[in-house]
């Protein structure tokens, strides 16, 4: 039984996440819709990530079993000719070891978050960025953000939902970039906790409207309460740009 290693985009927008429902659209569950209109066979899908309702994806990997053997070139164009009319795409497709877990073997994953600072109203990027209408201080934000790096106890930034053993993430980059009226947060670790980017987003959007200061998200981190966490920046402007293996 062959596995295949996915990698995938889609448009987090329509979907209730990455994880199958019963009842709700997901992406995990258009790709195993697919995956049994190609082979006839059910077989389940493992994401590296569980990206939440209305994220984005840009390099998502996963894995998936399959009971006869395709070319990978095939798979990938037969996934994506049963997965239209959905907003999701195999980018690659590729035979791997049967020892390859999209989840367990990743060393580091890559999140981008899309801020437009602006006060006009969005026209083209509606539900795919955070429309900031008070201007931000880009430079505060990414100073700050430096206070975050490094192997800490991140309970202040993660959902109280989450289901990780524990508490501690390693965070190897946290950037604050602008381009013109676009501002980018680039951030990247092992692994993160649920909600963690988002929350850490939002907590840095308040650094940039002054509000807070660089000590006061120290502050919040050093809480390792839920409590002390800013607002939680929405989910569309969040992407999972890469998985490295």
């Amino acid at each position: 039984m062959p596995r295949y290693k996915l990698t995938i985009e889609y448009d987090g927008a329509p979907f209730f996440g990455w994880q199958v429902q019963e009842t709700l659209p997901s992406v995990q569950g258009a790709l195993e819709a697919a995956v049994k209109a190609m082979t006839g066979a059910d077989a389940r899908v493992h994401g590296a990530g569980r990206t939440d309702a209305g994220v984005h994806a840009l390099g998502q990997v996963a894995h998936v079993d399959v009971v006869k053997p395709f070319a990978a070139d095939r798979f990938r164009d037969g996934l994506n000719a049963h997965l239209r009319p959905n907003p999701v795409a195999v980018l690659e497709a590729e035979i791997v070891p049967e020892t390859f877990e999209a989840r367990f073997s990743a060393i580091r994953r890559h999140y981008r978050y899309r801020i437009v600072n602006t006060r006009a109203n969005l026209a083209l990027d509606i539900g795919h960025v955070w429309r900031v209408p008070r201007r931000l201080d880009s430079d505060a934000m990414h100073a700050a953000a430096q206070r975050l790096i490094g192997k800490h106890d991140f309970t202040t930034f993660r959902d109280t939902e989450c289901q990780a053993k524990s508490p501690e993430k390693t965070l190897d980059q946290l950037d604050v970039l602008r381009d013109g009226r676009e501002i980018t947060v680039i951030t990247s670790a092992r692994s993160f906790l649920h909600s963690q980017v988002r929350s850490m987003v939002g907590s840095l959007v308040w650094v940039g409207e002054g509000r807070w200061t660089a000590d006061d998200l120290s502050a919040a981190l050093d809480a390792r309460n839920r409590a002390a966490c800013g607002i939680v920046a929405p989910p569309e402007g969040l992407y999972l740009v890469q998985v490295d293996y």
